[in-house]
């Protein structure tokens, strides 16, 4: 929603290109606002369920999720009107960088800890190359820029981000969208290229070598697992949640334009200048692919933690209203309708400011429709735990 309006405030943003300070706001409005709070939020949950490992420091995690916000909010004030707080910013954006000990030492499937704990890495990386980036500007440090940024965006894009989503869908797709379960031999293959691609990439453009490498590397990976995730949606054996199954849909295929839309601005392809280019493959791989990703599987989880929360409050014996009564579909379609709106008008909005601005609205409003579409689910299983006879 936040990312909507600053479209609306300044229709001419996307004008300055991607190294103009309200563009670097809005790219980060979305890697840390949107899929930050749902990916290391959504960790909380998987990792005791999914891979037997325990998350420790409960009483922590709080000031870490403010500590977060916090210094997202300095971060977009730095870089539109006050750069003295981007040292505040940039001091409170890695304490999010999740510990690991605990997931390499204890747990059950091991290959899941494995692609878990290669995705923490790569964060815990992108925040140090984002302090080091800070220190660029400031003058701390005498380094070229362009390359601590791009390895930067190869670790936080490729390593976490992709790297994360792959990982955590091996067990979700098949088990939420019905589909056959991810070979292990995939899976292993996967992680190790989560690896050691990102890690090269970054490191070779850290080294002097051209942003094609970085180009290239990101585009490959995204191709690759949204072509994976469509295959296995079109061969599924027994499809279930079908607004799911359209969000992880629409998703990868914004995905998969982003990766031709940067290989094109690689290759040199007519049409547009190849920073055009790389704008638009980051508004549909940051803009519209991810979120579509992580908001169609908000939907479920949420839904899906209110119903065990009331089977853990309600006495044995109580029927308590199914997961698809807390969340109907109708109300996940409405949901999916707006973001696939969003999802046509923010490529568009290069075209001019009347498209920008048409934009944002779709964006803040797809985005507000999906807050309360969250809230009504949590005031069904509410409304039921302190009125369970209406339910009869």
């Amino acid at each position: 929603m936040v990312a909507g309006a600053l479209l609306v405030a300044d229709p001419h943003l996307l004008d300055g290109g991607r190294w103009s300070p309200p563009v670097v706001a809005l790219v980060h409005v979305f890697t840390l606002g949107v899929l930050g709070n749902a990916m290391l939020g959504s960790l909380l949950q998987f990792l005791p369920v999914a891979a037997g490992t325990p998350v420790r420091a409960g009483r922590l995690l709080p000031l870490a999720h403010a500590a977060l916000n916090l210094g997202l909010v300095l971060f977009v004030l730095a870089l539109y009107r006050w750069p003295a707080v981007l040292p505040a910013a940039a001091t409170l954006l890695p304490v999010l960088a999740p510990p690991l000990p605990a997931l390499l030492r204890q747990g059950t499937q091991r290959l899941l800890r494995a692609g878990i704990g290669a995705a923490l890495l790569a964060l815990a990386a992108t925040a140090l190359l984002g302090v080091v980036a800070t220190a660029v500007l400031r003058g701390y440090l005498m380094l070229p820029l362009d390359q601590v940024v791009d390895a930067h965006a190869m670790l936080g894009g490729g390593g976490w981000l992709l790297g994360l989503l792959a990982a955590v869908g091996g067990v979700t797709v098949p088990m939420f969208q019905g589909t056959a379960q991810v070979a292990p031999r995939a899976q292993r293959a996967w992680t190790l290229a989560a690896v050691v691609l990102p890690l090269a990439a970054a490191v070779a453009r850290l080294l002097g070598m051209p942003a094609t490498v970085v180009t290239l590397a990101l585009a490959l990976q995204a191709g690759v697992l949204a072509a994976a995730v469509l295959r296995l949606q079109w061969h599924a054996p027994h499809r279930r949640n079908p607004a799911l199954v359209r969000f992880w849909c629409a998703g990868c295929i914004a995905l998969c334009l982003a990766a031709a839309a940067a290989c094109a601005g690689a290759a040199g392809a007519p049409g547009l200048e190849a920073p055009a280019w790389a704008m638009l493959a980051g508004v549909l791989g940051l803009g519209v692919g991810a979120p579509l990703l992580v908001t169609g599987m908000l939907l479920e989880i949420v839904a899906f933690i209110a119903w065990v929360d009331l089977r853990g409050r309600c006495p044995r014996g109580m029927r308590i209203p199914a997961v698809g009564r807390l969340q109907p579909e109708e109300d996940k379609r409405r949901v999916l309708a707006l973001h696939l709106v969003a999802a046509l008008l923010l490529p568009a909005a290069f075209l001019g400011p009347l498209a920008t601005l048409a934009a944002g609205l779709a964006l803040s409003a797809a985005h507000a429709a999906t807050a309360l579409c969250l809230l009504r689910c949590l005031r069904r299983a509410r409304h039921f735990r302190l009125h369970p006879e209406a339910y009869r």
